[in-house]
């Protein structure tokens, strides 16, 4: 099975953890949560990532750069916006990304 690397990016600490811990009940899934904005471009640089999770707290100006920081990207890094909704429908948010992953 790939894995599957998500870089989670959001202010609320206790957010970040719950998401990590979601995503890595998930087999092959593994999460990377930072809080720091400016972590983000060097870590999406030098390391593999296929989805950045946006979560909450995040200025809406980093939330459009880090979105055509990804296009322009030689490799390819989905961006979803998840503000909450369960694990569920952040399965369904990722499914919709990779429809292969589904069994």
């Amino acid at each position: 099975m790939k894995t599957l690397n998500f870089l989670v990016i959001g202010k609320n600490q206790e957010i970040l953890d719950t998401l990590k811990r979601i995503i890595e009940n998930n087999e092959g899934w593994k999460a990377e949560i930072r809080s720091d904005e400016n972590f983000c471009y060097e870590y999406i640089k030098e390391n593999p990532v296929e989805i950045i999770l946006l979560s909450s707290g995040l200025e809406e100006q980093f939330e459009k750069d880090i979105k055509v920081f990804c296009e322009n990207l030689d490799k390819e890094v989905k961006v979803i916006d998840h503000y909450g909704g369960g694990s569920g429908l952040l399965k369904n948010e990722v499914y919709a990304l990779f429809p292969n992953l589904q069994s």
